[in-house]
């Protein structure tokens, strides 16, 4: 961990709100990222990103760093309110049309491109939904947030041999799974 992360945490702890809120700014894309790709709904995922960070004040003066950084006990967090999310609603999760605004986007769209990238959205969380937790949270962490394999295997308590080799099973399950949706040539 970073010492100045080490320095914030220890003046959040001691009840700096300028700590937290440095905390926040540093975390808060990746945690809403992790959210948005796990429930495919922008607000959805704006108001478990919020709790989220309710809960990091909420337990702050619990955490331990245990050399891993705090970006991995957030996810923690973000994962296990996913997790009760989903176990409370239905377990199929559609992207709306009008939530493609949500998406990050290069630029603007015209309609038929945004049409095929809530295709390819759809089509992705239906395959990851046949992935095992950390398949799904290797593939987030690789290729939605574009992390290294040594921060990968930092973030999940992995040695780096471990995430090289948990990508590549999950790589394979979400090629068969995109095949078994039907809709490899939207994803290609």
């Amino acid at each position: 961990m970073p010492d100045d992360e080490m320095r914030l945490i220890r003046l959040a702890q001691q009840g700096d709100p300028s700590a937290c809120a440095a905390l926040y700014g540093r975390h808060v894309d990746a945690v809403y990222r992790y959210c948005y790709y796990r429930v495919c709904d922008s607000h959805l995922a704006e108001d478990l990103t919020s709790e989220v960070f309710v809960r990091m004040v909420e337990k702050l003066d619990a955490f331990e760093a245990r050399g891993r950084p705090m970006l991995a006990w957030l996810y923690t967090i973000a994962r296990n309110l996913v997790t009760d999310h989903h176990r409370k609603t239905a377990p199929a999760v559609h992207l709306p049309l009008e939530d493609a605004e949500g998406l990050p986007s290069d630029g603007d769209w015209d309609l038929s491109l945004r049409v095929a990238r809530t295709l390819q959205v759809d089509c992705l969380a239906a395959a990851m939904r046949h992935l095992t937790e950390e398949q799904r949270q290797v593939i987030l962490l690789k290729f939605i947030e574009d992390r290294g394999n040594s921060q990968v295997a930092q973030l999940l308590g992995k040695t780096e041999g471990a995430v090289k080799s948990l990508q590549h099973r999950a790589l394979t399950a979400l090629r068969r799974a995109i095949e078994r949706e039907g809709c490899y040539e939207a994803a290609v």
